[in-house]
């Protein structure tokens, strides 16, 4: 049975490397970047390319201008986590007005805290963190916000190097062990509520193993994750990159799917705040969502991914090899079993609508919650996500740096089981599961 004390997690102090208020890790990034002979020109253009804009947002200075300039934001090592440290490393924050303290978390349930007694102002978080947040789910409840989405794709699911020796190479291998080597399997995932959690229940409940019956899930903390497998915690994960690469760099495991492999081009993790943040400093929330939106466009250039691989694998960001960051950041697979590909739908966080905050991801979320228990009862999904998802400041956000704006908030896809998510029933569609709570 899935362990759902594990929503209250408290992070160990240990493992927090930068400190919100100092901005040390940010000074320290801009120090790294700066001392990079290799890398000087193109950074030196950059920064030039910034200041050359600053003059078209002049309009922040007058009635727009932000009420609270000095932002402090959370982040989790993981190379999604660009494009709010690249706002901040690269000035794309200044040209907006305010300053972005970066502040890399231990945990996601140390973000959620953090963003719940005000230490932090947004973060980047987990989709389905906010709304778990939002509805009380297995914790204090706080009315939340999505101002945008920070990218879509990027995850995988990695299993241990012992389930390959015996003959595990997909699901159906692996529900072939699972009921004939009667032992206890473990899997890690990364918060209750998240997207790692839904991506692997999801995963192993299409392949006909019950996540809630035939195995045991754990909640480890996204870096700790290749530690816990090398010393036999768990038989496999679902995490962000680049932990799944660094599995397969380091010779303990393997990718069985990439989530984009479950659903193409899906949701993941978000820019949140609190409610009482957007309402109370509007125009900060406004030119946040601008700096970071900005990042975005920045980074989701292909030319410009080597630079901000090289600037994220810093200790004060995502503390791992650039060259392991790298080659899923540009798309370059390798399963560590023999297969090797180029992904055309890996991280995404600007093209073909990926920062629109769409009700519909929020919604299907919420109809994870409910098929694995975590919602007693359906609730206003489309309700709900109108409550959270910030449309119409992002469309505010979007009009000052000519972003396209998708026609509709509801989108569809088709899942890699062949089941159909466009948000128009959203209570069926929880209950049509064959394995569900």
């Amino acid at each position: 049975m899935a362990d759902r004390d594990e929503l209250n997690d408290k992070p160990a102090a240990a493992t927090t490397t930068a400190d919100a208020a100092s901005g040390e890790g940010v000074d320290a990034g801009r120090r790294q970047f700066l001392k990079s002979s290799m890398l000087a020109a193109g950074a030196a253009g950059i920064m030039g390319g910034l200041s050359m804009q600053m003059s078209s947002t002049a309009w922040a200075a007058g009635s727009d201008k932000p009420e609270k300039t000095e932002i402090n934001v959370g982040f989790i090592p993981l190379t999604d986590c660009a494009p709010v440290v690249i706002a901040s490393v690269l000035g794309f924050d200044k040209k907006y007005g305010i300053k972005i303290n970066a502040s890399k978390e231990a945990s996601w349930a140390g973000v959620r805290d953090k963003l719940m007694n005000g230490e932090l102002d947004a973060a980047h978080v987990l989709y389905g963190l906010v709304y778990g947040v939002h509805l009380g789910i297995g914790g204090p409840k706080k009315d939340m916000a999505v101002l945008m989405s920070l990218n879509q794709n990027g995850q995988a699911i990695t299993l241990s190097s012992q389930l390959k020796e015996k003959g595990v190479t997909d699901g159906k291998s692996l529900k072939r062990l699972v009921d004939t080597d009667k032992r206890e399997y473990t899997f890690a995932q990364t918060f209750p509520t998240g997207t790692h959690a839904m991506w692997l229940y999801y995963w192993l409940a299409a392949n006909g193993i019950d996540p809630m019956k035939d195995v045991k899930t754990i909640v480890v903390p996204p870096p700790q994750m290749v530690a816990n497998m090398r010393v036999g915690n768990m038989d496999g994960f679902c995490v962000g990159e680049p932990w799944g690469a660094r599995a397969i760099s380091d010779g303990i495991g393997f990718t069985v799917t990439t989530t984009q492999g479950i659903w193409e081009d899906h949701p993941e993790k978000v820019l949140g705040c609190t409610a009482e943040f957007v309402k109370k400093y509007p125009n900060t929330a406004r030119a946040l969502l601008m700096a970071v939106l900005d990042a975005s466009r920045y980074i989701e250039q292909v030319k410009n991914r080597p630079l901000v691989a090289k600037l994220i694998s810093g200790k004060s960001y995502v503390n791992a090899p650039e060259e392991v960051i790298l080659g899923r950041f540009l798309g370059q697979y390798d399963n560590g079993i023999g297969r090797k590909w180029k992904d055309d739908h890996s991280m995404r966080f600007l093209q073909d609508g990926a920062s629109f905050p769409y009700h519909s991801d929020g919604m299907w979320f919420l109809t994870q919650h409910k098929r694995w228990g975590l919602l007693k009862q359906d609730v206003d999904y489309l309700g709900v996500a109108k409550q959270i998802n910030q449309v119409e400041l992002y469309k505010q956000a979007a009009a000052q740096l000519k972003v396209a704006v998708p026609a509709s908030t509801m989108r569809s896809s088709t899942l890699f089981d062949g089941k159909v998510w466009d948000g128009s029933n959203p209570a069926a569609y929880a209950a049509g599961f064959a394995i569900k709570v």
